[in-house]
């Protein structure tokens, strides 16, 4: 801690707060259960418009999701409320707003803060309501549900199996730090500030690595539908979104060049053991062309051998994902035995058809432009195996293949390494942003003569003058 946060000074004295995990805590500190501070109140309210009731907006489990802070939004789903739910749930400056049940534990109590009244917007299921006693102190408990050890205190609380929820008395009977509302307020004032300036250091990470995937999409793309010879003769391909491609290169149907097989059309379950085979989906997709082999899902033998009798799977035999997210595309690893889910299709290439070649042409934007107006299902987009089949695909000879596959290697495994650079970045931003907030709320730094860079100019105007 010392080492990321040392600029900032300790307390000068400290007491043991009572609680073991909690240690010592500034002096003038309690260690409260939240009950004390403030009101947990899970909602009930759901999606529906019912006749009768009032017309409400409705914050829903994504608003607060993917958000810090909770305000009027055109995007609020429109429904409706007993009267009883619209004076109970009506969103106030202060409140905290808590995701209480998700189908991983570690989505569980992911906080937004909500900095103004927003009346006629209702808080929906699925969330429940932090409103503390005192609305002063509201933002400094938002950023208590931040720190580690609330988080593993609700991972841990969180009950079921396949969805886990966490009950009115885990949130009530947790214990966080409580300062005196005016050390509170300061806090929650600088964490707003330095989580903000870290925020949009992690967005200018998170804008490269979107670069980086343009420039990577158009390096592949360019060189399948292009070639690498720019003196090449080109001619028109008879498809107005393609353009010209070079003169000697054919355009044929995925099928012409090779099986594309549906590796499981009865949709039998597959036969989950605990000691097994890898199972793969495109969760173990990673990286510019890596699958992850040590799966936690493991099937069955028997399931292994009914998909190598249908699929055929060879050296090169490839993956496209047909469902959820479509064009994902991975060779599949030699001499490894494994299941695969029936999202996934198997493309077994035929001669004269490179796979790495037609692995990276299935990821191009030629190829996305031909399924995007035919993908199926709002809920879950998918093709059948049959459109990606009739797939038209491209068609150099093998030695240029060869040719474009080594240029691409090259040139993404650059782009692979900068992408990386980009993502430990910020690993090592959110780390500090969350021992920032860790040591803030539990007293480790002490930022009471902290001043927000307004403030301070505010108060240089105002000598100067």
């Amino acid at each position: 801690m010392a080492g990321k946060l040392g600029r900032y000074k300790s307390y000068p004295e400290y007491e043991h707060s009572g609680v073991g995990w909690l240690g010592d805590i500034p002096k003038g500190w309690s260690a409260k259960k939240l009950k004390f501070s403030a009101k947990t109140m899970p909602s009930n309210v759901d999606k529906k418009t019912k006749n009768g009731e009032v017309p409400v907006q409705l914050c829903n489990y994504t608003d607060v999701y993917y958000g810090e802070t909770v305000s009027h939004s055109p995007n609020f789903m429109k429904a409706s409320a007993t009267l009883e739910q619209v004076e109970k749930f009506t969103l106030l400056a202060g409140d905290t707003i808590i995701t209480k049940d998700s189908e991983d534990p570690n989505d569980i109590a992911i906080p937004a803060f909500v900095p103004d009244d927003l009346t006629g917007v209702v808080c929906g299921y699925h969330l429940s309501i932090i409103r503390p006693f005192d609305p002063e102190i509201g933002a400094y408990l938002k950023r208590c549900f931040e720190a580690p050890f609330a988080r593993s205190n609700f991972a841990v609380s969180a009950k079921g199996l396949t969805r886990y929820g966490l009950g009115t008395y885990a949130i009530d009977n947790v214990v966080f730090p409580i300062p005196p509302k005016e050390e509170a307020v300061q806090i929650a004032s600088f964490l707003n500030h330095e989580t903000a300036k870290i925020d949009d250091l992690i967005a200018k990470q998170q804008r490269l690595i979107a670069l980086l995937e343009e420039k990577r999409q158009a390096a592949i793309s360019h060189a399948v539908t292009k070639g690498l010879n720019p003196d090449a003769p080109m001619r028109d391909a008879g498809i107005d979104w393609l353009g010209d491609i070079p003169a000697h290169w054919k355009l044929v149907p995925l099928l012409a060049v090779s099986e594309v097989i549906d590796p499981n059309p009865s949709h039998r379950n597959p036969e989950y053991v605990d000691e097994g085979f890898p199972f793969i989906s495109t969760q173990e997709f990673v990286g510019r062309d890596q699958v992850i082999i040590d799966t936690p899902r493991r099937v069955s033998e028997k399931t292994v051998l009914e998909q190598e009798a249908r699929c055929n799977f060879q050296d090169g035999s490839i993956v496209f994902s047909r469902k959820g997210t479509i064009g994902a595309t991975r060779v599949l690893p030699a001499g490894v035995r494994l299941g695969i889910l029936d999202s996934l299709c198997v493309i077994n290439p035929k001669q004269g058809m490179m796979p790495e070649f037609l692995a990276n042409t299935l990821t191009s934007y030629y190829v996305a432009a031909q399924y995007g107006p035919i993908v199926n299902g709002a809920a879950l987009p998918q093709l059948s195996v049959g459109k990606v089949r009739s797939l038209k695909l491209i068609l150099p000879p093998e030695n240029e293949q060869i040719e474009i596959v080594q240029y691409l290697d090259e040139i993404l495994m650059k782009y692979e390494a900068l992408n990386n650079k980009a993502l430990s970045a910020i690993t090592l931003l959110q780390e500090r942003r969350t021992a920032l907030i860790s040591a803030a709320v539990t007293g480790k730094i002490d930022v009471r003569d902290w001043r927000s860079p307004a403030d301070s100019d505010d108060t240089t105007q105002g000598e100067a003058a």
